[in-house]
């Protein structure tokens, strides 16, 4: 890109030091020369190894901003070899380039081997810019919908390498700032992460609590229980349906759904037990709920979803909706569970989260490769459980650390919030200037 036509801006908020240091100017990945990147391999199932010394980075690994962590499959090293891969390093900055709602990206931390896996690109650490600095440039929204602009695919879409590089185009200021940029926004990443390790000691500290609180296998009485309930006797032992009645959800017809009205809560809003309303919403006509009143789901029920992958733990969440929340419409594959007067619901959900009950739950047999649950299969799942006075006193112990958790988590979404509008104002405003 010639001097003449280079395209420059200014950000709302600049650090004292680089005020008069002249506009960010306007360039593409594919301008700087020698800059040092690749993209994954293609890597075939018949080429993993079970004890191979690379491990592979793949699509599902990158978050926004963040790597998460899941079992990585591996290859050899003389497959790594056969395939003439480049192996990724610490501080390289990854990008998924198979767009969903986003185009992820994080920064590598790893020391070791590794390589990525196709439609997984990577970019050296270089003195041209900051890898960090660029991460956070590429989340910031006017570049995410400008890179989904940029993206295509009938089915799956992704961004070819060539508009990635050659395309987009971004506002980039002079090293020392971005550095400064960098050190701002990676110090609230700090504090995210510190308080992301407090909700997992927290759920660490329920887990633990759960397995004394709720008996095991063999057991008729839980290892720890509060002093007024020592003398209370054994457990009763019975099954769900002396607890809860389920009532499975209806199977709506896709030519119903409407741009708005009463939500439909579906399988895939209960993503990893915690529901997910805005998860590809979808929505019935108003007097649904007048017509098919017995599939209401209304504040405070509790809910499971009842379909997965046999040999997987991906079905079986458990969540309760929220207070605030408006009526919804309850689809198939997703149970809606009824307490009966005998049973404290908060005790109820509690014992639906236990690792006793979904250890019973995921062996149960379904199909060779999807996992059913039938409402009858979970009436029938074998429990223990007290008289209600001792099953609210376990729920209020278990919903106090709940409430821990969610208090932690509007934390960490009230710095995602403000790094969010830092953001808009350390960069520059850019839609509608280029393509």
């Amino acid at each position: 890109m010639s001097k003449q036509t280079t395209k420059t801006l200014v950000p709302k908020l600049r650090f004292p030091e680089f005020r008069d240091v002249g506009p960010w100017e306007e360039k593409r990945l594919g301008d700087f020369d020698g800059l040092i990147h690749g993209d994954g391999d293609w890597i075939l199932s018949k080429d993993i190894s079970m004890h191979g010394q690379f491990e592979i980075v793949q699509l599902g690994n990158i978050g926004l901003g963040e790597f998460i962590e899941k079992p990585m499959k591996t290859i050899s090293i003389n497959k790594f070899k056969g395939l003439g891969g480049t192996k990724i390093i610490k501080d390289d900055l990854l990008i998924n380039r198979m767009v969903d709602r986003n185009l992820y990206c994080c920064i590598f931390k790893k020391n070791g081997e590794y390589i990525t896996s196709v439609d997984v690109c990577w970019i050296r650490n270089n003195s041209y810019f900051n890898n960090y600095f660029l991460m956070n440039l590429i989340l910031h929204d006017p570049n995410q919908r400008k890179l989904l602009s940029l993206s295509s695919g009938s089915g799956r879409v992704r961004i070819s390498k060539k508009n990635l590089f050659k395309r987009f185009n971004f506002f980039i200021p002079q090293p020392d700032e971005q550095q400064k940029i960098a050190d701002c926004l990676s110090s609230i990443d700090d504090l995210i992460t510190a308080q992301a390790k407090k909700i997992e000691s927290l759920k660490d500290h329920k887990k633990g609590l759960m397995q004394q609180l709720f008996t095991a296998e063999g057991e008729a009485v839980p290892k720890l229980r509060f002093p007024e309930f020592l003398d209370a006797g054994e457990w009763e032992e019975g099954v769900i349906n002396d607890l809860a009645n389920g009532i499975m959800g209806n199977s709506f017809k896709s030519i119903d759904f409407i741009e708005d009205g009463i939500q439909l809560i579906r399988m895939g809003n209960l993503y990893q037990g915690e529901l997910q309303l805005n998860r590809t919403p979808v929505y019935l006509p108003k007097h649904f709920n007048e017509e098919y009143s017995r599939f209401l789901v209304k504040p405070l029920d509790l809910l499971m979803s009842t379909t997965g992958t046999m040999g997987k733990k991906d079905y079986g969440f458990i969540v309760q909706i929220p207070e605030s929340c408006e009526q919804l419409l309850l689809n198939q594959r997703v149970l809606k569970i009824v307490h009966k007067a005998n049973c404290i619901k908060g005790f109820l959900l509690q014992l639906l989260k236990s690792e006793s009950l979904l250890t019973e739950l995921y062996s149960l047999p379904g199909g060779t490769k999807q996992a059913n649950l039938s409402s009858q299969q979970f009436k029938g799942l074998k429990v223990k459980f007290p008289e209600s006075k001792e099953q609210q006193k376990i729920a209020d112990c278990l919903s106090s650390v709940d409430d821990l958790i969610t208090a932690q988590a509007q934390k960490i979404e009230s710095l995602k919030t403000h790094k969010k509008g830092l953001m808009q104002q350390l960069f520059p405003a850019t839609d509608g200037v280029g393509a």
